[in-house]
C-alpha cells in the first residue's frame, strides 16, 4: 500500500528542511513542495488567514508511521496538518521505484 502524505508548513524553508530529512532518512522516496498556499482555518477560537507551504511526500505503508512521527518532531506547529491519503492505483514501475528508494539504508 502506498500513500501521499499532505503536510502544511509555516514557510518554504521549513518545508524544504522537513522534506530533505524525509528523503535523507528514506522515509519518503520523493517530496514535492508548493511554495505558497493560502490557508484559512480556525485556531484558538479565531479565524486565521495566512500563507503556508505545502509538502507532499510519497511513501509506502511500512514507512508511514515513522514518517508521521518524524514530521511531528521536526515541525514548528503544535498540531501540524499531516494527512495520509491512500493511493488506490498507480504506475507499477513508479511504485516499485518508491519501494526501492525507501528500503535502502
Amino acid at each position: 500500500m502506498y500513500y501521499l502524505v499532505y503536510i502544511t508548513c509555516s514557510n518554504f524553508e521549513e518545508a524544504k528542511k522537513i522534506g530533505r530529512k524525509l528523503i535523507e532518512e528514506r522515509l519518503a522516496a520523493c517530496v514535492n513542495i508548493i511554495e505558497k498556499i493560502n490557508s484559512i482555518f480556525w485556531w484558538q477560537g479565531k479565524i486565521e488567514d495566512t500563507n503556508e507551504s505545502l509538502l507532499i511526500a510519497k511513501t509506502n505503508e511500512k514507512n508511514l508511521d515513522d514518517l508521521i512521527n518524524r514530521v511531528k518532531e521536526l515541525h514548528s506547529y503544535t498540531i501540524p496538518a499531516i494527512l495520509a491519503i491512500k493511493i488506490e492505483k498507480g504506475y507499477e514501475a513508479f511504485l516499485r521505484w518508491l519501494d526501492k528508494e525507501t528500503s535502502c539504508s
